[in-house]
C-alpha cells in the first residue's frame, strides 16, 4: 500500500480499505541470502544472542570471491565479506542486486518501561492509549537512560569493529520518524570515523515507523520538531508536517504493515545504478553521476551497505518481507542481513490493499490483566468504536 493511500484512509478512520487498480508490470522480490550470519541459522536463539559477541554475527568462512582474489590472505573477515558483496553484484544479472542491510532497534523508550510496569495486557487495553502519566510521557516516547546506554553500546561496538575489523560503514542511513529511533540513530553513528563520501546524514522515512495501533507511542511529532532536533537530516519526498497516518481509532494489520515495509524497501533498492530498473542517483547526490567518490563499490552499484533504525515490530515486518526467519530483537540490538533483490515481471491486473481494523480497549484501568484480551472494570465490555481514552491530547514535549 502506498503511503499516500494509507494516509488518506487513516485520516478517514476507515476499518477496511479495498481498492482495485492496475498492478505494476514490474516488481521487486526479496530473498535472504543465508549462510553469512548466525542470525540466519535456525539454531540461533534470538532471546540469548548478543550481536556484540562476534562481528555482529558474521560467520567465519571462506567466500567464492576469495577464490578469485589472491590478495585476501591478510584481510579481516569483514573486509573479505565486503569483497564478496561486490563480487555478488558484479557477477549477478542486470535485474538482480545485493545489499547488506543493518537493522537496529531503538533503545528502551518510556513506553517500554511503562509496559513493563503496568503489564502487557493492561498496557494494551488502557494505559497505552494515554499520552503519559504525571512523571513520564510515552506519546512518541523518548529514550530512557537505559535506552541511551543501549544506543551508546551500539556506537562503541561500531567503533571497535572499525578499529579491529575495518568494517565497511553504511553507505546510506534511514530512520523512523519516531523520537526514540531518531535519537538512537544519532547516538549510534555520530562521531564515528565515517568516510567523507558517506557521511551520517540519514533520511527520515515514514515507511520504517512502528506498526500503527491506537497506542499514543505510535503517534509521531511534527516535521518541525524533528528538524529542531536534527536540522541537517533529510526527509523522504512528501513527508508531511503533521502525522497523517496515526488516527487513535484504527490499527494497522500485519499485512498492511508489510505492504508499507515493502514500499520503503522498493524505494531504497531502486536508487542504485544498475540498468533501467535500478534507477540512477541524481547528479547532485554524493556518489551519483558526475562524482568521483566510489567508496569501494566499483562502477555498477552504489549503497551496498545500508542502515535502518526502526522498531521491533517494523524490523519483524521487514524480516517477513525479505524471507528471513523470525528474529526478535531486544531494545538497542542490531541484526545484519544479506538481501538479494530481483526485478520480476507480473501480469497486469487488479490488486487489493490490506485492511486496518478497530481494536478493543477499556475506558478505565482494567480490573485484571490477562493475555487473552481486555477484561474491563465492573465487567464492562471492551469498547471498539470512537476515540480511545487518550483522545487527541498531546503533551508538550520536554527535553530528555
Amino acid at each position: 500500500m502506498k503511503l499516500s493511500t494509507l494516509a488518506a484512509s487513516a485520516t478517514l478512520g476507515l476499518s477496511a480499505i479495498a481498492t482495485a487498480a492496475p498492478s505494476h508490470s514490474k516488481t521487486i522480490t526479496y530473498t535472504t541470502v543465508k549462510g553469512y550470519f548466525l542470525q540466519d541459522e535456525p539454531s540461533t536463539d534470538p532471546s540469548t544472542f548478543d550481536y556484540t559477541s562476534h562481528n555482529f554475527g558474521l560467520i567465519d568462512r571462506r567466500y567464492d570471491s576469495d577464490k578469485h582474489d589472491p590478495n585476501t590472505r591478510d584481510l579481516t573477515q569483514w573486509e573479505r565479506f565486503h569483497r564478496e558483496l561486490e563480487y555478488l553484484n558484479k557477477h549477478s544479472p542486470q535485474h538482480v542486486s545485493y545489499k547488506l542491510v543493518f537493522m537496529g532497534r531503538h533503545g528502551e523508550g518510556w513506553h517500554n518501561a511503562a509496559e513493563s510496569y503496568f503489564g502487557t495486557p493492561g498496557w494494551n487495553c488502557y494505559y497505552s492509549l494515554l499520552p503519559g502519566n504525571t512523571t513520564h510521557t510515552w506519546f512518541d516516547a523518548d529514550l530512557t537512560p537505559e535506552g541511551v546506554s543501549q544506543a551508546s553500546i551500539a556506537h562503541t561496538y561500531w567503533q571497535s569493529q572499525y578499529a579491529e575489523q575495518n568494517i565497511h560503514f553504511p553507505d546510506a542511513y534511514y530512520v523512523s520518524p519516531m523520537t526514540r529511533a531518531l535519537k538512537t540513530a544519532n547516538i549510534t553513528f555520530s562521531g564515528l570515523p565515517l568516510p567523507l563520501d558517506a557521511p551520517f546524514i540519514p533520511e527520515v522515512k515514514e515507511g520504517f515507523r512502528e506498526g500503527m495501533s491506537m497506542h499514543t507511542c505510535d503517534h509521531r511529532r511534527s516535521k518541525s520538531y524533528i528538524e529542531s532536533l536534527f536540522p541537517w537530516w533529510t526527509f523522504e519526498e512528501g513527508f508531511t508536517e503533521e502525522d497523517e497516518l496515526w488516527t487513535g481509532v484504527t490499527a494497522e494489520t500485519e499485512e498492511a504493515q508489510d505492504e508499507r515495509s515493502r514500499d520503503a524497501l522498493d524505494d531504497i533498492f531502486s536508487r542504485s545504478r544498475r540498468g533501467p530498473f535500478w534507477k540512477s542517483k541524481p547528479a547532485d547526490v554524493c556518489g551519483g553521476p558526475g562524482h568521483d567518490h566510489d567508496h569501494g563499490h566499483g562502477e555498477d552499484e552504489k549503497d551496498l551497505v545500508i542502515s535502518i533504525t526502526a522498531h521491533s515490530g517494523e524490523i519483524a515486518s521487514i524480516l517477513r518481507v525479505i524471507g528471513h526467519q523470525p528474529f526478535g530483537l531486544s531494545t538497542g540490538a542490531v541484526i545484519p542481513v544479506l538481501v538479494r533483490a530481483e526485478e520480476v515481471k507480473e501480469p497486469d491486473g487488479p490488486t487489493a490493499s490490506a485492511t486496518w481494523t478497530h481494536s478493543a480497549y477499556c475506558t478505565a484501568p482494567p480490573a485484571t490483566s490477562t493475555a487473552s484480551g481486555c477484561v474491563c472494570a465492573a465487567s464492562a465490555p471492551p469498547v471498539t468504536s470512537g476515540f480511545p481514552v487518550g483522545g487527541t491530547t498531546v503533551p508538550t514535549p520536554t527535553p530528555f
